[in-house]
């Protein structure tokens, strides 16, 4: 299978890179320590009293949507891993010591709660989709946007994002690059037609040697640099022109 997109624009955070061009000194920036960094994104989007609502994990993926700049009225995938796993963990802590649940910890603890929220802030009534597919959910995600944008090629809005399981769950897991969130404005790729940042991502079985991270994807994004390697087992290839 071979997957073609064109990147129309695209949006990306981390505690370290908080915006797209921040990518740009992937590697290059001397690490702080873990206390002085950011958690979540502050998302000064959303008024106060909403936000402080909003899990780390909500935030993120809300935030790199916000930068994608999507038409108000667009189709939306929203794709991780553990989805509310530290608050759905928080809320069986809590039948377990038979304490309350909170309403608003339940209401958030499902897969789906970035992308609901994000339709409502935004007012947008077009369909949208929950991608979880462990290792691969990414991947799957695009898979999942291929098709949809092969039935109707108007744009649509990928966000993939993922934060560190809690302690308890650690050992089943090797995710160093986490906590991370990306988001991409998507089209496939129209005679003469290029995305605003002018990149194709190109996904196919070919054989390579050597293996992607997030951060080399994203710091290729904001660089224009072309990249080639294998991710989720399969061959990826980023061009500019």
């Amino acid at each position: 299978m071979q997957l073609i997109f064109t990147i129309c624009s695209w949006g990306a955070w981390s505690p370290l890179y908080q915006q797209a061009d921040d990518w740009k000194s992937w590697q290059d920036v001397q690490l702080a320590p873990s206390s002085e960094l950011p958690s979540a994104p502050k998302l000064t989007q959303v008024p106060a009293m909403q936000r402080r609502r909003y899990s780390a994990l909500t935030k993120m993926q809300l935030e790199v949507a916000f930068q994608c700049d999507a038409p108000q009225q667009c189709r939306t995938i929203f794709s991780s891993r553990h989805g509310e796993l530290s608050r759905t963990l928080g809320l069986l802590d809590n039948i377990v010591e038979r304490e309350p649940l909170s309403p608003t910890a339940f209401s958030q603890s499902v897969h789906n709660t970035a992308s609901g929220i994000y339709t409502i802030l935004k007012g947008n009534r077009a369909a949208s989709t929950s991608i979880a597919a462990g290792e691969e959910t990414l991947y799957q995600a695009l898979i999942e946007a291929y098709a949809q944008l092969k039935q109707d090629p108007t744009p649509l809005l990928l966000v993939f994002g993922d934060e560190p399981v809690p302690e308890v769950y650690s050992q089943f897991t090797d995710e160093s690059e986490l906590p991370v969130a990306m988001g991409f404005l998507l089209t496939l790729p129209t005679q003469g037609a290029q995305g605003a940042q002018g990149a194709k991502l190109t996904i196919d079985g070919s054989p390579s040697t050597r293996n992607l991270s997030y951060g080399e994807l994203l710091h290729a994004l904001a660089t224009k640099q072309p990249l080639s390697g294998n991710f989720f087992k399969q061959h990826w290839q980023l061009s500019f022109g």
